[in-house]
């Protein structure tokens, strides 16, 4: 957002919502979410946000509703507009006016084995499959795979490192993938002077497969990797709606089909709440298939009564 917004004069107040961002260390992509949304708040009133009320929330959401905003939209807009009137105007009083509009959790699209597989093979380039197999192989958010350097490599261990998850949190290190999570043997064209360094992206934008050309060094972005995806899933054949975060929904379920323990699996997937990482045992199909049901448990017993006349 700053840097769409560098040719126009920043207002006092926007500047100041910044800096309260900037002290809570809030990444860049939130700081540009709450000021686009914060914006077109204003922009709905038709004056400056710091002299709404609290109709003129409800006049906001309502419009939001009526519109068809989708709950995900809604419930950026109430973050930062909470985090706008708690925070920058320390007017709580209107924060609690908001009001976050759940939506039902659905479940995860879940690739099998055989489908991982084809999709890796169809990747576009060396470098695209080791991402993939990254993104599988250890569980990882597509924004964690992009953010992957050579530091958090560790070759010996087998064992990925990563700093920065989502809300900024370390996680515990992961083990690696099938594949080898890093282009620099693949893509001399990105690396070829720098791509040995630590602090060198593991997964830069330059070389064979990329979608679009960049300067040296540049981390391939998410939407990149989406493309990526989108386009192996099509070569490979799979009908199912692929992304990459589906590698990552594919990793948890395996998981738990492997009969790995549930709580294991939220640590490694980052998860605060355990009832998220649950979601995935209504999508492991080994695991309901291994479930006996109490029924089935009943009838040897009744058999077993009835040839012995008990």
């Amino acid at each position: 957002m700053t840097s769409h917004s560098s040719h126009q004069p920043v207002s006092a107040l926007r500047a100041r919502m910044i800096e309260d961002m900037k002290v809570r260390g809030f990444s860049e992509k939130t700081r540009n979410d709450y000021i686009r949304n914060v914006r077109a708040f204003a922009a709905f009133i038709g004056r400056s946000p710091d002299t709404a009320t609290a109709e003129d929330l409800r006049r906001f959401q309502l419009h939001q509703t009526q519109t068809g905003t989708r709950p995900p939209s809604i419930k950026s807009a109430v973050a930062a507009l909470r985090f706008f009137f708690t925070v920058t105007l320390d007017r709580p009083d209107l924060a609690r006016r908001l009001t976050i509009v759940r939506e039902p959790r659905r479940l995860p699209a879940v690739l099998s084995v055989e489908e991982v597989a084809l999709l890796l093979q169809a990747a576009p380039g060396p470098k695209y499959k080791a991402a993939f197999g990254t993104a599988y192989g250890a569980g990882l958010r597509v924004s964690e795979v992009v953010a992957l350097k050579v530091g958090d490599i560790d070759s010996e261990r087998m064992l990925l490192r990563v700093e920065q998850g989502k809300g900024r949190k370390s996680l515990p290190s992961r083990k690696r993938g099938i594949a080898t999570p890093c282009c620099r043997r693949n893509c001399s064209n990105c690396c070829a002077t720098g791509g040995e360094k630590a602090g060198a992206w593991a997964y830069c934008c330059r070389g064979a497969g990329c979608f679009r050309a960049a300067t040296r060094f540049e981390p391939l972005s998410t939407r990149q990797l989406n493309r990526a995806v989108h386009a192996a899933a099509e070569a490979a054949g799979i009908k199912k709606r692929v992304s990459p975060h589906t590698l990552r929904h594919s990793f948890a379920t395996h998981l738990l089909e492997q009969d790995t323990d549930i709580r294991v699996i939220q640590v490694l997937l980052g998860h605060a709440k355990l009832d998220i990482t649950a979601l995935y045992t209504r999508v492991a199909n080994i695991t309901i298939r291994t479930v006996t049901s109490p029924l089935d448990r009943r009838a040897p017993l009744t058999e077993g009564r009835l040839r012995t006349g008990v």
